[in-house]
């Protein structure tokens, strides 16, 4: 039978691994990531990592829905947000969340649609969205 390691590197495509601890082990090939981890009875368990696509809004589209943000939730103008900053860290509730996501469409002249709103959790989140939906509107027309 092979090495543990050498098995895992031939089914998922990549190099030999030289030495293959199992407890949290991340294995990384072309196309594929798994994340392995033991069971409490020492039994391997794969788990799927969270699948997440980061498309990056441009900047001027951050700095609009930063505005957007600071307006809604009535924030000073010297209140400091970076992408990241969750709607909920800065003090909003689901009403809020539901009114930045309103004026956003209004803003950029779109419909967001339900199963995304609630998705929407952070300034980088609501950007990317509205820049992969402003591109759909932008080919359909």
């Amino acid at each position: 039978m092979a090495a543990p390691s050498s098995a895992i590197s031939a089914k998922f495509g990549c190099a030999a691994l030289p030495s293959l601890s199992l407890k949290g082990s991340r294995i990384v090939g072309r196309k594929n990531l798994i994340s392995m981890g033991t069971t409490r009875r020492g039994l391997v368990s794969q788990r799927s990592p969270r699948f997440r696509v980061f498309c990056a809004a441009k900047p001027e589209m951050v700095s609009k829905v930063m505005g957007i943000v600071k307006q809604q939730l009535a924030l000073s103008d010297d209140a400091t947000l970076t992408p990241e900053s969750k709607f909920a860290d800065l003090g909003a509730d689901s009403l809020d969340t539901v009114e930045i996501v309103m004026a956003l469409e209004e803003e950029f002249k779109i419909t967001v649609e339900e199963d995304n709103a609630q998705n929407i959790t952070s300034i980088q989140e609501a950007a990317d969205l509205i820049d992969k939906l402003v591109g759909e509107e932008g080919k359909a027309a």
